[in-house]
């Protein structure tokens, strides 16, 4: 298995140079040449396989460069950190399944990536007594879960940029409570976008990616889609049967990355009939999907702040696809980007998007009101993230289906948002208690590439 970049600028690397360059050379984002493909007979034979043995089944089908033993480690620890036997289980609740990916050290999905990915990043660097300084970017749980995915780890140091004042109360401290040496949190008076382009910024400056050592942990890092790819197949071999139903999966949706995990299933061969995009008012995938309209807007602040991204950064693997593989054309569409801030596609592609696609955009209020409904029809409190998605399969998903809805956080770390809609916070729990009182470390700056820069370079060791 081999790793090409989307703009074409790189000849094809293996698994772990994949990982360890994180965004390509070129500017582009890692794909790998070929999906594999996963028989019915195939799928059939992995009914009853653990989370675990399932992951080792998916991912070994893209890593041909490190030993099946090793590998297999590398998994079983990675979700030994999980506090549900099942890792992501399933609960059916008023006819739809609730994926609950929140049941990881920081109570969010990106654990899910990033205990595997802080593994597999301490692995190869132990391999190739090498160092690394991952910088990161967050609009609220990757960075408390990357932090967290390598915190006390050998030979990295990270840097993890967040919007000050824009996470909820609980993400803020996941990260700034973590006080360890090679933790360093910068609070950035602007907005996620604002966070993820300076990121970008310093990775497209190769000579200073080298200097430093820089590694990516956001999910422009493939090994992060990778891991996210297993929980589709779970969640499908235990919602079907031999007289399948259609299986649909509702995703809410800010940086894209989830959902193609969930695409690159659907490439595999897992039977998925549609993948619903969830927004909120932060829609421009949705204006894409329904009306051909990628153009840029004014980030809003809701009440699903890890959803409030104008540019979602994942966006370009998939028009690599849908662009049928041609560099040249993604390079076009993202200068037309930046030049006139939106990007033009024909309405052949627009068909093929919308194959594979349907989208949806749920308000503010339309979400609170999803948190009060389904609590009392079931007593189950949904998350702000979670709710978008669950309003909006019940909005458009055909309920002859079985439709899964993909739980990105448990509800306590968005006790605000539960309490205005409930009346009360969600139960909190052990892990979220002990985070109060605690002392914090956190950088503020500016929105200034060049004070970000400058405070990289004093604190890298």
């Amino acid at each position: 298995m081999r790793y090409i970049s989307t703009r074409g600028g790189i000849t094809p690397i293996t698994f772990k140079d994949a990982v360890m360059m994180g965004l390509a050379s070129d500017g582009g984002l890692i794909l790998p040449q070929t999906y594999p493909t996963v028989s019915r007979d195939q799928l059939e034979s992995w009914r009853r396989l653990s989370y675990p043995e399932l992951a080792y089944e998916i991912i070994s089908l893209y890593v041909d460069d490190i030993p099946a033993s090793d590998l297999k480690n590398l998994i079983d620890n990675s979700y030994a950190t999980f506090s549900h036997p099942e890792v992501t289980p399933l609960v059916a609740k008023n006819g739809v399944y609730i994926l609950e990916l929140f049941h990881g050290v920081t109570l969010a999905f990106k654990d899910v990536a990033l205990q595997f990915l802080g593994n597999i990043f301490e692995y190869i660097l132990a391999e190739r007594n090498q160092i690394m300084n991952i910088i990161g970017a967050t609009s609220g749980d990757t960075g408390s879960a990357a932090i967290h995915g390598v915190r006390g780890k050998k030979g990295i140091s990270i840097f993890i940029l967040h919007p000050y004042g824009k996470t909820s109360a609980v993400q803020a401290l996941q990260m700034t409570s973590v006080t360890d040496v090679n933790v360093h949190n910068i609070a950035v008076r602007g907005t996620f976008d604002d966070c993820q382009d300076m990121v970008k910024e310093l990775f497209g400056d190769l000579d200073f990616k080298e200097k430093y050592s820089l590694g990516a942990v956001n999910s422009i890092n493939w090994a992060r889609v990778l891991a996210q790819v297993v929980y589709y197949f779970y969640a499908w071999l235990r919602v079907t049967d031999e007289a399948d139903a259609p299986v649909h999966f509702s995703v809410p949706t800010g940086n894209f990355g989830d959902i193609f995990a969930g695409y690159v299933s659907k490439c595999m061969g897992l039977p998925i009939d549609k993948l619903l995009l969830a927004t909120n008012e932060n829609n421009i995938l949705t204006r894409f999907i329904n009306a051909s309209d990628y153009s840029l807007g004014e980030v809003v602040s809701t009440v699903s702040p890890s959803m409030d991204i104008q540019i979602a950064s994942n966006f370009e693997r998939y028009l690599f696809h849908l662009f049928a593989e041609r560099p040249d054309r993604v390079i076009e569409a993202f200068a037309e980007l930046k030049e006139y801030g939106r990007i033009l596609c024909t309405p052949d592609e627009m068909a093929i998007v919308r194959k594979d696609f349907c989208s949806v955009s749920i308000n503010q209020t339309d979400t609170l009101q999803a948190i009060r409904d389904f609590y009392s029809e079931t007593g189950y409190i949904l998350d702000p993230h979670t709710a978008v998605g669950v309003k909006a399969a019940l909005e458009l998903l055909p309920s002859n289906s079985s439709r899964i809805c993909l739980a990105t956080a448990h509800p306590a770390k968005f006790s605000e948002t539960v309490e205005q809609s409930l009346g009360f916070q969600a139960p909190v729990p052990e892990s979220v208690k002990a985070l109060y009182g605690k002392p914090t470390r956190c950088e503020i700056l500016p929105a200034d590439l060049d004070k970000v820069r400058n405070f990289l370079v004093a604190h890298i060791g």
